[in-house]
Order: C-alpha cells, then structure tokens, then sequence
C-alpha cells in the first residue's frame, strides 16, 4: 500500500492549487482519503475527505466554499482543489486512508503519503 501526495507550492494569497494523492497496492474505491495538514507548531488538522461511496466530509470550517476533493477511481487518484488560498492555509498536506468511511481522527488512518508543502505568501 503506497500513496504519494504531489502537487504542493508556493502560491499569493488568492491564488489556487491543485494536489493529488496516487495510491498503489489496494482496492482503491473501498477506501476514504483523507487529507490533513499540519502547519509549523501547531498539531495535524484533518481538512476535508471523501469517502469510499463519494461522499465528501469537511473538517475545518475555514476551508469551505474554497476547496474541494474529488476521487478517479479507475487513475487511483483523489484531487484536493485548494482555491481563494490564504496565508494560514500554509502547511504540509498529507493524504492518507482508512476503510470505507472519512473520519476526523488522524489515528483512525491507517497509511500516510510522505506529504506536500503548500506556502501561501506574497
């Protein structure tokens, strides 16, 4: 089981990113991806997940109406759409994945992609 996050950068306030999450080894449809972030000294926050049957799960509120996910089950890949990105949204973003159902919990993830980092400054 492997998962690679990708697509982090350095972004101005306002601007938009794209990151992606490719999984290999497991049957990637049974399976929710969550994304997490964790900025300097500060704990791992969950931001949003969807799970195995396509339902989406925001976990921080600051995030709503700017990102989006989405899931391409026969690529294995699920699209974090970060829009509108603020200064605070700077961190690392980390994939990972638990059976079926999203989950708010980091612990509850089983595996985790390496993580990408997203830098939001002018």
């Amino acid at each position: 089981v492997q998962l690679q996050a990708s697509g982090g950068g350095l972004v101005q306030p306002g601007g938009s990113l794209k990151l992606s999450c490719d999984a290999s080894g497991f049957t990637f449809e049974r399976y929710a991806i969550g994304w997490f972030r964790q900025a300097p000294g500060k704990e791992r926050e969950g931001v949003l997940c969807i799970s195995g049957n396509f339902g989406r799960t925001y976990y921080e509120d600051s995030v709503k109406g700017r990102f989006t996910i989405s899931r391409d089950d026969a690529k294995n890949t699920v699209v974090l759409t970060m829009n509108n990105l603020q200064p605070e949204d700077t961190a690392i973003y980390y994939c990972a994945i638990r059976v079926i159902f999203c989950s708010d919990r980091s612990d509850a993830y089983f595996r985790w992609g390496q993580g990408t980092q997203v830098t939001v400054s002018s």
